[in-house]
């Protein structure tokens, strides 16, 4: 096995052993950066020099015998909307094009501390806003599984990143299913943990109510051992709760699922969504009965029927607030005008992409007298209806089964002549956010088309390393995914669970 097809834990453990060095495991990285980035446009900025000086510093500490953390020589990647302190971040939009923080996101500090490399910024949709990663100033990230489809979006360059190799780990954030449903897309595992688990602190907002930073991974273990880094409170962030944190790595030693309740989803039609999806569905509910669980069937009628026209009014009304603040006076890029008023409009029109402009517009509306009163508000009452129904139902089951995605990665440009279908494509993922609740997407295997499949597990909000030792179970069962060689024919297939 090649440095590169490594898990986190693997890679970690063979540096402290001294199997292989840090730099050994950055450089192979990189290596794999520099052949594949030019067809996938996965990263925007690349950060090769400081990476390998991080690593041999590494390397330093475990010469010495010092403490190094327990990502000590993992290469990383995070999204282009993590501050990074002396790295230019630019949110994938012109009016942040030249900017360079001055200071690093929590996670992004306590993934330094735990000894992570990072490797560079990956590519988004402009300010978190797409399923597609095609709304970006470096123009589209391919899928690595298919060069002819999305990777899915906004943490489509994280998703890519990780499914290539050039990272066994990847940061992410989830607003709607913004690393769930690219980790479909793309078969790897991704989670978005319960909101109010890991500190905001320095990711650039699209919605501070449902803005939650996600890790990526190959396998689920790596996702428990970033968790146990990531996850802790914050007082920077004061909705980053603060309670003492489970360790997430024992949850996954859970060896079968007797005595677990799992609840399947079955509040649509099987026509509703692609067949092969629906029986990764159904098969996951197998292995979970097989593992000694009770699988009874459940529904979402609140939720499914109501929940992604309660998220866009919510995310729009919140993304129109956050966004003000980029007016060519304040922050992000300046045009000039011939008034204050003309200033505004030339700065944002041409700093800003067309869908974050729509969103700003329909955000603003939404906030207006008289659609505040009859959108914004009955929306927020409806998200607590979808909070109640979660309750109801978690007093039955520990965990739940549903799609993360009603279609199959599609085709690049379909955002072109379907944009309602990416929305509708969230369907599955959104009322998991607004219930702040955990969720992983966890990879099926391929199709014989070489496509992922996938389901998403949900979970109980604050029961995340429950839901960890569930889909931990889940994966042993399955097999963890293989890495992709993007372009190379016949090499896209994932474990035990490739079809």
């Amino acid at each position: 096995m090649e440095l590169y097809e490594l898990s986190a834990k693997e890679t970690a453990e063979g540096v402290k052993s001294k199997k292989f060095s840090a730099e050994d495991a950055t450089r192979a990285c990189l290596d794999r950066i520099d052949k594949f980035d030019a067809k996938v446009n996965a990263l925007i900025t690349l950060t090769a020099e400081d990476a390998i000086a991080k690593a041999r510093a590494v390397d330093e500490k475990i010469s010495k015998g010092e403490e190094t953390g327990p990502l000590a020589g993992v290469p990383y990647l995070a999204k282009d909307n993590f501050c990074t302190s002396g790295v230019r971040t630019t949110c994938s939009s012109k009016i942040l094009e030249a900017w360079v923080p001055t200071y690093n996101a929590s996670a992004i500090n306590y993934m330094n501390d735990s000894g992570a490399v990072l490797l560079g910024k990956t590519n988004l949709d402009e300010f978190a806003m797409g399923s597609s990663t095609e709304n970006s100033i470096i123009g589209p990230t391919k899928n690595p599984r298919d060069m002819n489809r999305v990777p899915g979006g906004s943490s489509g360059g994280s998703a890519a990143s990780v499914a290539a190799g050039y990272a066994p780990l990847a940061l992410g954030t989830d607003t709607g299913g913004s690393v769930r449903q690219p980790a479909a897309f793309c078969g790897v595992q991704g989670m978005k943990p319960s909101y109010g688990q890991v500190s905001r602190y320095g990711i650039i907002a699209y919605a501070s109510s449902l803005d939650q930073v996600s890790p990526l991974a190959r396998t689920v273990e790596d996702i428990a051992v970033v968790m146990e880094s990531l996850a802790r409170p914050d007082s920077h962030d004061t909705t980053c709760d603060a309670y003492d944190r489970p360790k997430f790595t024992d949850a996954i030693s859970l060896e079968d699922l007797k005595g677990k309740r799992i609840g399947v989803f079955e509040g649509f039609e099987s026509s509703q969504m692609d067949a092969e999806l629906y029986g990764s569905l159904r098969k996951a509910a197998e292995l979970c009965e097989a593992s000694g669980a009770t699988v009874e069937p459940m529904d979402l009628p609140i939720a499914v029927k109501y929940g992604v026209a309660t998220y866009y009014v919510t995310a729009l009304a919140d993304a129109s607030s956050k966004l003000a603040c980029y007016d060519g006076m304040r922050y992000g890029a300046h045009i000039d005008g011939k008034s204050l008023n003309e200033m505004y409009v030339n700065t944002r029109t041409a700093s800003f992409g067309e869908e974050v402009r729509r969103r700003i517009i329909l955000g603003t509306c939404l906030l207006t007298e008289g659609f505040y009163q009859n959108y914004y508000g009955p929306a927020l009452k409806v998200r607590q209806k979808m909070v109640d129904e979660f309750d109801e139902l978690f007093e039955k089951f520990d965990a739940y089964i549903l799609p993360t995605s009603p279609s199959l990665p599609y085709l690049l440009g379909m955002k072109e002549t379907d944009p309602n279908r990416l929305y509708l494509g969230d369907i599955f993922t959104v009322p998991i956010s607004l219930g702040g609740l955990p969720g992983i997407s966890l990879s099926m295997g391929l199709n014989g088309e070489g496509l992922p499949l996938s389901v998403q597990l949900v979970g109980q909000r604050y029961f995340d390393a429950e839901l960890l030792g569930i889909a931990a179970v889940l994966e042993r069962a399955i097999g963890r995914p293989a890495v992709a060689n993007p372009g190379l024919p016949g090499t896209s297939n994932s474990g035990k669970g490739a079809a």
